[in-house]
């Protein structure tokens, strides 16, 4: 880096689950800010009930596996290993670079994922997932409780037959309120990387969540832009996907800021 960072010296609110936010969290440190990393959601394995142990019984039956996210890699791969090894047949294919790292991490060499876009939307857009490629099809989608059921209702619209396996469960913190409350006044943004997110903060602050209104949001999706403009926040900030894209767009943000 040339120069000092926008973000030198700024103070950024971190929300993600921890494991999650350790990336982040140095990339704002290695530019000279504070990361404070306060979760604003639990994400813990989902209990192997019987629904999920027939999904993964049955994996032989599928074409296509799709991971909703990082930690639905980490939680699903984690519960198939429990009960049977990966067939060597299923393709895999997740919705943004974080997952995608994931899986090539876990050892996926083929990974099928958008370019660009990083969600649902984009995922339908692809060649794989489209209807001819997809009818008669076996699909199955790895993911936390809940979520949103665009991907899964389009494919059956388009013939193939879904299954879900819910290999992770979230839930809103019991601490951390207090600290968000602390930094209202002193923290210069905080990043929100999910719409759930959103609505746990809250749920943690209730009515005082309006103190936390003043701080800038950063996040990456029009979809979390739009529920927290919804929820009251004054200034939102979006920027592109991944750790880069909000690093970037926090800098931009930040660079602007100061010449003001």
């Amino acid at each position: 880096m040339n120069g000092a960072s926008p973000l030198a010296g700024r103070c950024i609110i971190v929300t993600r689950p921890p494991r999650q936010a350790e990336g982040l969290a140095a990339a704002i440190e290695a530019r000279g800010g504070a990361a404070e990393c306060i979760p604003v959601m639990v994400v813990e394995a989902a209990p192997m009930d019987a629904v999920l142990a027939g999904v993964i019984e049955r994996l032989d039956d599928f074409s296509l596996a799709f991971f909703v996210s990082a930690n639905a890699v980490t939680y699903g791969l984690a519960a198939v290993q429990q009960r049977r090894s990966w067939p060597h047949t299923l393709k895999v294919a997740t919705v943004g670079p974080g997952s995608e790292r994931a899986l090539h991490k876990a050892g996926f060499d083929r990974v099928i994922a958008p370019d660009s876009g990083f969600d649902s939307e984009s995922v339908l857009a692809l060649p794989e997932f489209a209807a001819e490629a997809v009818k008669g099809k076996g699909v199955v989608i790895f993911r936390g409780n809940g979520g949103r059921d665009l991907l899964g209702d389009t494919l059956m619209k388009r013939g193939a037959s879904v299954a879900y396996a819910a290999c992770y469960q979230r839930q809103v913190p019991q601490v951390g309120a207090e600290r968000l409350l602390a930094l209202a006044d002193s923290a210069d943004a905080i990043v929100l990387t999910s719409s759930e997110g959103v609505g746990n903060v809250a749920a943690m602050l209730g009515e005082a969540v309006s103190r936390l209104h003043v701080v800038p949001v950063i996040c990456s999706h029009p979809r979390i832009a739009a529920r927290a403009r919804a929820a009251g926040f004054r200034t939102v900030v979006e920027t592109m996907p991944g750790d880069n894209g909000l690093i970037e767009g926090m800098e931009n943000f930040f660079r602007v800021e100061s010449k003001r």
